[in-house]
This record gives C-alpha cells, sequence and structure tokens, in this order.
C-alpha cells in the first residue's frame, strides 16, 4: 500500500465577474447622482446664485478698497479660484446629505443588501457628487474672461482638473459626516459648522501672508488652501500680476513655498485617507 501525500488545499479562484459587477453597481450610483442633478434645474440655478453674487458683486465693492491702478482687476482674478471653490460646495456637500435621507427614507437598507462591497456604493456616491459639484463650478469657470483671466486652453484644462479634485475633498468631508449622522438636520448643522470656516479660511478672500500669525497657523492645515493655491498658481501662469503685489503671495511652510504639484499631492492624499475612512465606517453601518 502506498501513501498518499495530503498537500495544501488550492485556493478558491476568485469569483468571475466580481470586478464587473462592482464597476456597474458603482456607475449606477454615479449615474443616479447625475441624474438627480439634472432633474434639479431650478436648485442647480439657486446654488450659483451665491458664487456669482459673491464674486461679482462683494467682489466688485472690495476690489474697490484697493488703491492703485489696475489693484482692482487684480483682486477679482485673486478672488476667482476661491469662488470656483465655493461654487462647488453646494452640490459636494449635497451628496453627504443624500446618504442621510437615502438611510431615512429607507433606501439605503436596500442599497446595502446589494451583493457588493459598501464600500463601492459610496465611493460611486463620492465620484457622482464631485462629478455635479465640478460641472457647477464649470459653469462659473466659463466667465472668466469677465474677470479679466485669459481664455487659455491649457489652463483651463488644469483649473477643470484642480476643480475636480477640490469637489472630491469637499464631498469626501460630507460623507464621512453622513455614515455617522442619523438626521437630516444634524447633517447640515454640523456641515455648516465645519466647512464655513473651511472655505474662508482657505485664502479665498485674503492671501495668507496678510493674515495674523494664529489665523496662518490654521489656514496651513486646510486642504481646501491647497486646492486654492494650486489654482491660483494655475491662473498666475497665464496673467501678467503687477510686482511687489502681496495678493498673490503662495502658501509657505516656513518661508518656502509649497509647489503647486505639492499642493495637488496633498488634497489628493486627503481624500484618499478621508475615503478610506468613509469607507470603513459605512461598512459598519446598519
Amino acid at each position: 500500500m502506498t501513501a498518499t501525500s495530503v498537500g495544501p488545499a488550492p485556493s478558491a479562484a476568485p469569483e468571475p465577474g466580481r470586478f464587473a459587477a462592482e464597476w456597474r453597481a458603482g456607475v449606477m450610483v454615479w449615474r443616479r447622482e447625475m441624474i438627480h442633478f439634472l432633474r434639479n434645474r431650478t436648485g442647480m440655478a439657486v446654488s450659483l446664485l451665491q458664487p456669482l453674487l459673491f464674486l461679482y458683486i462683494l467682489g466688485i465693492g472690495l476690489s474697490r478698497m484697493f488703491s492703485g491702478p489696475g489693484s482692482s482687476s487684480d483682486y477679482m482674478v485673486f478672488l476667482f479660484p476661491g469662488v470656483l471653490v465655493m461654487a462647488a460646495q453646494a452640490p459636494a456637500i449635497s451628496v453627504g446629505a443624500s446618504i442621510v435621507w437615502d438611510r431615512e427614507s429607507g433606501f439605503l437598507r436596500e442599497m446595502l443588501v446589494a451583493p457588493v462591497r459598501r464600500s463601492t456604493l459610496l465611493v460611486g456616491k463620492c465620484l457622482g457628487g464631485a462629478t455635479v459639484a465640478a460641472c457647477q463650478g464649470g459653469v462659473v469657470l466659463a466667465s472668466a474672461g469677465l474677470t479679466g483671466i485669459p481664455y487659455r486652453l491649457g489652463m483651463f484644462a488644469e483649473l477643470l482638473a484642480e476643480l475636480v479634485l477640490a469637489s472630491l475633498a469637499m464631498t469626501v468631508m460630507g460623507a464621512v459626516v453622513a455614515v455617522r449622522t442619523r438626521r437630516v438636520r444634524t447633517f447640515h448643522t454640523v456641515l455648516t459648522v465645519l466647512t464655513a470656516p473651511l472655505v474662508f479660511l482657505s485664502g479665498l478672500m485674503f492671501p495668507v501672508s496678510a493674515m495674523p500669525a494664529w489665523m496662518a497657523a490654521v489656514t496651513v492645515v486646510n486642504p481646501l488652501t491647497y486646492a486654492v493655491d494650486a489654482m491660483r498658481r494655475s491662473v498666475l501662469s497665464h496673467y501678467d500680476a503687477p510686482a511687489g503685489s502681496r495678493l498673490f503671495d503662495p502658501v509657505r511652510w516656513g518661508g518656502h513655498a509649497v509647489p503647486p504639484l505639492l499642493s495637488v499631492a496633498l488634497v489628493a492624499a486627503f481624500c484618499a485617507v478621508v475615503v478610506a475612512a468613509a469607507s470603513r465606517a459605512f461598512s459598519r453601518t446598519e
């Protein structure tokens, strides 16, 4: 009689079509966000009203406070990248509100029983929200010529890519709050308290170099600061700013200017970390 050697059991083969199923689920969630966006034309127009008023009414009024030739138009150019972020804020946050609303209505429970990873559903929602937010910011971007920014294809491509990244950053912030919130009213309260300081402490209205030390210290740990600064650097590469102007001073670490590519990398890293945290919390959602 010969002994039969027993080796380790063969590892289970990966389930065929698993990636395709995850991809379809993510695309369906993304498409749902886009359908809601396209059907809500009134909400789209209202959410665009605030950044346009901020730029072309408040911005023009504030620009008159600067003295010197050409400084008025320079301030409008300085303000423009921050207003792009402001335009993307409302639709980005609405994705988090939709998560809370889906939980209240029971639709989220129906989504969670689907045979796909919960993180796939969350990523699909975040990408959908970032797309919607970037589309709204793109409408404001199309008005760049009114502020004195030249229409250059390369610059607009850079700005749009950076706007998508900023939109994703705000979307994932809303998502990570939403997965831990049970009521829509609570969600809006928390996000208002969280995002309002982040937007206004991003160098939107005045350069970081003009801030007091305590405010500048808060600003340099704000991820939106680097999104606004990267977009401002993109504009400045195609705009002749006056020599000696402090308006376009870059964000600095210990006296050294932060390179635009590093700013983009920091925002991307923030998005990755927060998506991972939100996905982990979402996977435990009942």
